[in-house]
């Protein structure tokens, strides 16, 4: 049961990063706007859409679960500081704390392994 638990937890994760993916090669501005508010090249959205896609196929299918988990959780970290608005737009500010939370449960993901469902 634990390890179709893991399994299961791992897929939901991992649509948030497909979702990511999808929405930055369909409609890049938003996220092109953001890179371009801290002064980094507007191309950049496309490295972290492929970024997206390949850490979340990583995720679900392995090899290496747990290294793409710590990746993850770095990146989770790392992008809650463009949702950092807390005057701007207050509710950027729960995005960030959710990219928190995330970054928590892939620790916890790198810590007890992908499990026994995983292509090695």
């Amino acid at each position: 049961m634990n390890d179709a638990l893991n399994l299961v937890g791992r897929l939901l994760i991992a649509l948030l990063f497909l979702g990511g993916a999808a929405q930055k090669l369909g409609d890049p501005t938003p996220v092109s706007d953001m890179i371009a508010s801290i002064g980094l090249p507007l191309w950049l959205v496309w490295p972290v859409a492929a970024f997206n896609l390949i850490a979340a196929l990583g995720l679900i299918f392995g090899p290496k679960v747990r290294t793409w988990a710590l990746i993850l959780a770095a990146y989770c970290i790392f992008t809650s500081y463009f949702h950092y608005q807390l005057r701007a737009d207050p509710w950027q500010v729960t995005i960030m704390v959710k990219n928190w939370s995330i970054a928590g449960g892939l620790l916890i993901l790198a810590a007890q392994g992908p499990g026994r469902y995983v292509w090695r």
